[in-house]
């Protein structure tokens, strides 16, 4: 860990800024009738979740530039004595900077003119697929609030879908979550169920997929950028939230927040409970339950015009009985009580610093400790499994961007040190082979320094350019260097947008490897070890962003191609699980997302759907092997579904209510045992009523897989074994918001 410390103090010295690019920039002319600019006319920002504002005066060139804005989705209004007020809706993501233009207009042309930005503003110079999911969605779609829901990624972004318990996003298992654009460190594969971040104390979460700009990093799959809950929508008030239903379930939480005009604050405790966690290997649910509780807490302090610091911090742990089922003809002589234990803290201390309009630095100091500990009971049979495995790291990163004129650059390093601990033992029961125990122990460490500049050719032409170069030390040392480019090129009568990217990308191999007697074990089985080396991933992308009559419709294509792909594998039956690489895969696939506007101002409804193959090729390159051969050509990975599809809703009803629905439908997902390739389409669909009495209280009543559909997702022997469907779940959630 002296390591660690080390690269963090450097980080720290370095001065060279962080919190990452959760931030955008907004900027805009003003100018009247006669395209002459508006001096000293009053521009103001402002949050349509929070009160959230920015006020600022257009410069002698009508010239208005906001920095530092947080993604989301805002309004920017525009009044002058002598004009009518206009104003415009604009959605900010990271790292973008749209330009608006207001024309005002006298008073005796319009009283009050109110002007919606494009669709997707920022899609007309981003290269990035990205959704915004914001708080008041995850609160209405089915099941999103619980703890470990990840409704609120899979019911909105294509070809994303959980199996064996995992998040798959286009294909793969790496994705990376962001805290205010800080990158939560975490190398291990496969050893976490659930989302990072509670859902109830996000504010907003920014999706991408692919096509990153060089400062978002490596994890090929998808980036979660959340910005959380700060207290800019309270004003000292608290929110006890109760949530109950079948398999005894509740998911509870009580929060709290207020704010200044400098100083915001925002907290939370959760805890939960359930007899169905994880997914269960027959249609019973038998020895399944789950339980948790966590913590979250925001501090932001506004020093000064310039100035803006930021404490965020999270903690929680998990508990899950592994689901067995006594019955099932597959595990016939066996017994187990398998349980997984994880336990997550993260904390981030940012600093955000203006020099003028256009130019700002961000600094960002992090710890985060992650730990996954799978635990058998002593009686079971064959074999009793313990694996305890704790990680900490310690770092920062920091940034320094640059907007003006058609230039939006962004320059940083980001870096961590790392110290990993495992335990791992079993006991075998039937006597086939001696019992271990043993600890190992490893320290790395991983550095990156990256530039990315986006250059708006025209104000039809935007180009990006980046490189991020890596050099991570561990087991092995490894350099990487990831150029990155792509165009977006908008078609000014229609404003549609095509954009293309092509770059590369490293992901940093986990830093434990098997040694003493794991691997006479191993070899006992004819199985043996190879070093593990990072992944490096290919891409290219071609999409198109159609705004029409305020809906949005966004289609993609994107080809992967890795070496060493990242997967996970176990030792027979012992639910030891390690990480391992395939010398190569392919996943292409086209995506389709649609989102309408309000309807009538009733409600919205959204389509997601994704076509994509996923296969390796060739044997495996590192970690737990059997140096079979490969077989010929390509193979289908165990997660490949070619055809998933959401479409849902939500619909304002009378009487201070709404409903809410989702349809899932999967075409199956590969099988272990073909012919055929596939297992069977599996379709659920899930359903919300909701009402609120005043301002205060509010209940919402929701079910999942409402036919109670069960069918076999998957039939890999992964994690607890293999995955049947969800049965029906019906839960309420009351709320009741109070002031102190």
């Amino acid at each position: 860990m002296r390591g660690a410390l080390k690269l963090l103090a450097v980080l720290l010295f370095l001065g060279v800024p962080a919190l990452g690019t959760i931030f955008g920039t907004v900027r805009g002319i003003v100018h009247d009738p006669q395209h002459r600019p508006v001096a000293d006319a009053t521009v103001t920002l402002e949050a349509k979740t929070s009160s959230y504002s920015q006020t600022m005066q257009t410069d002698a060139e009508g010239q208005f530039h906001f920095d530092a804005v947080p993604v989301g989705e805002y309004s920017v209004t525009v009044s002058q004595a002598g004009f009518a007020k206009q104003e415009k809706a604009v959605t900010v993501l990271s790292g973008a900077a749209p330009i608006l233009h207001f024309e005002l207009r006298l008073p005796t042309q319009a009283q009050s003119v109110t002007v919606s930005a494009d669709s997707a503003p920022a899609q007309t110079e981003s290269v990035t697929p990205t959704e915004i999911v914001s708080r008041q969605e995850i609160a209405q779609t089915p099941g999103a609030t619980r703890a470990n829901s990840t409704a609120m990624i899979t019911n909105y972004v294509p070809g994303a879908y959980v199996t064996h318990d995992q998040l798959h996003v286009r294909g793969g298992h790496q994705v990376s979550w962001l805290i205010d654009g800080v990158p939560i460190p975490n190398t291990n594969i496969a050893s976490n169920l659930g989302p990072q971040i509670d859902p109830k104390d996000i504010d907003t979460m920014e999706v991408q997929r692919g096509s990153y700009a060089a400062d978002f990093g490596d994890r090929t799959y998808g980036v979660f950028n959340v910005a959380p809950r700060t207290g800019f929508e309270r004003n000292n008030e608290g929110e006890l939230v109760l949530g109950f239903g079948n398999f005894y379930q509740t998911d509870d939480q009580v929060n709290f927040g207020g704010h200044t005009n400098r100083f915001a604050y925002y907290g939370s405790v959760s805890g939960n409970r359930t007899n169905l966690g994880l997914e269960t290997p027959t249609s019973a649910v038998i020895h399944d339950a789950a339980n948790g509780y966590s913590g979250f807490g925001s501090l932001i302090y506004n020093a000064g015009s310039k100035d803006q610091v930021r404490l965020v911090s999270s903690l929680r742990r998990d508990f899950y009985q592994v689901a067995f089922d006594p019955n099932d003809p597959d595990t016939a002589g066996q017994f187990f009580r398998d349980v997984n234990r994880e336990s997550d803290a993260f904390v981030a201390f940012s600093w955000v610093h203006t020099f003028n309009p256009g130019l700002l630095v961000t600094a960002a100091p992090f710890y985060h400790h992650n730990r996954a500990d799978f635990e058998s009971d002593p009686g079971d049979f064959p074999t009793a499994t313990t694996d305890n495995r704790a990680s900490n790291y310690a770092g920062g990163q920091a940034t320094l961007v640059y907007v003006q004129g058609r230039n939006n650059t962004r320059a940083g390093i980001y870096g961590f040190g790392q110290k990993d601990d495992e335990l791992l033992g079993v006991l075998f029961h039937d006597g086939s082979n001696p019992d271990f125990r043993t600890a190992v122990s490893a320290s790395g460490s991983l550095v990156a320094l990256f530039a990315e500049e986006q250059f708006r050719a025209t104000s039809w032409l935007t180009l990006n350019a980046g490189v991020r170069q890596t050099h991570f030390s561990g087991h092995l040392v490894e350099n990487a260097t990831s150029p990155r480019f792509g165009a977006a090129v908008r078609v000014p009568a229609l404003n549609w947008t095509f954009r293309a990217f092509y770059g590369h990308f490293y992901q940093a191999p986990p830093l434990l490897t098997a040694t003493g007697p794991i691997v006479q074990f191993v070899n006992d089985q004819n199985l043996s070890f190879i070093p593990l080396r990072g992944e490096r991933d290919e891409e290219s992308q071609f999409g198109v962003t159609i705004p029409l009559r305020g809906w949005t419709i966004d289609a993609d294509t994107f080809t992967t191609r890795a070496n060493n792909y990242f997967d996970h594998s176990n030792v027979g039956n012992s639910d030891i699980f390690f990480p391992l690489t395939i010398q190569g895969a392919l996943i292409q696939g086209w995506e389709l997302t649609i989102r309408s506007p309000r309807i009538r101002k009733r409600g919205q409804v959204y389509l997601t759907y994704s076509n994509q193959v996923a296969k390796g090729r060739g044997a495996i390159s590192g970690g737990l092997t059997d140096f079979e051969p490969p077989p010929e050509g390509f193979f289908l990975l165990d997660h490949d579904q070619r055809n998933t599809l959401h479409f849902g809703g939500i619909l304002d009803l009378p009487w201070r209510s709404y409903t809410s629905t989702d349809v899932y439908y999967g075409s199956g997902f590969a099988r272990q045992d073909g012919p055929p390739d596939h297992l069977p389409e599996h379709t659920t669909f899930d359903l919300t009523l909701g009402k609120d009495f005043g301002e205060r209280f509010s209940v919402a009543v929701s079910a999942t897989n409402v036919s109670n559909r069960r069918v076999l997702l998957d039939n890999s022997l992964t994690f607890g074994g293999t995955h049947f469907m969800n049965p029906r779940e019906i839960f309420a959630q009351v709320r009741y918001r109070f002031h102190y």
